[in-house]
């Protein structure tokens, strides 16, 4: 078993890591603003990147939802399905497009039950994505909240939405996480 494959199956794990990164990130955010975002970017892709990639096979969409989708990057989705699997998962959890493949969604939803902090998120509708961020580092992103920013022209809808409660239409939160509506 590779490291990856060991690290994926404890997406309990990866949530924690998560969760630590984003708390630093937002502790560090003051004097990343100092910095500069840009320059602050700049600096961090050349990291994230290869991290994300390895243990994630991470796509940089710059609009990270790891862990609203049990740390499995649904960028990875041969459709890039940003919430939910198609009407073409296979009956043995296998993709319709890669039948080699397990659907991402699958994958996902199995993982999500594992996580205690966000696992619930997987039941929240993600926005689009916006493609104009493919290659910037998310977490720069998450605090410029240019990863909730809608291109012209989009309806702004809430980011992350309950499916539990009734869909209100409000701002998003620029921190990623929203607020559990």
């Amino acid at each position: 078993m590779s490291l990856q494959t060991w690290l994926q199956a404890r997406p309990a794990l990866l949530e924690r890591v998560y969760d630590l990164t984003h708390r630093f990130f937002n502790w560090a955010d003051p004097l990343i603003a100092r910095i500069g975002y840009e320059r602050a970017d700049r600096w961090l892709r050349p990291f994230e990147k290869p991290a994300k990639e390895w243990s994630f096979d991470c796509r940089m969409c710059g609009q990270c939802i790891l862990h609203s989708t049990g740390m499995t990057c649904p960028m990875t989705c041969p459709k890039n399905l940003r919430n939910g699997p198609c009407g073409g998962v296979r009956a043995n959890g296998h993709c319709e497009v890669k039948p080699e493949m397990r659907c991402v969604w699958v994958q996902a939803f199995e993982r999500s039950q594992k996580m205690p902090l966000y696992g619930h998120e997987m039941l929240w509708i993600q926005p689009p994505v916006n493609h104009c961020l493919k290659g910037d580092s998310a977490w720069i992103n998450m605090l410029t909240g240019a990863d909730v920013e809608y291109p012209e022209g989009w309806r702004a809808i809430p980011s992350q939405v309950d499916l539990k409660q009734a869909i209100p239409v409000l701002p998003v939160s620029s921190n990623g996480h929203g607020s559990s509506l």
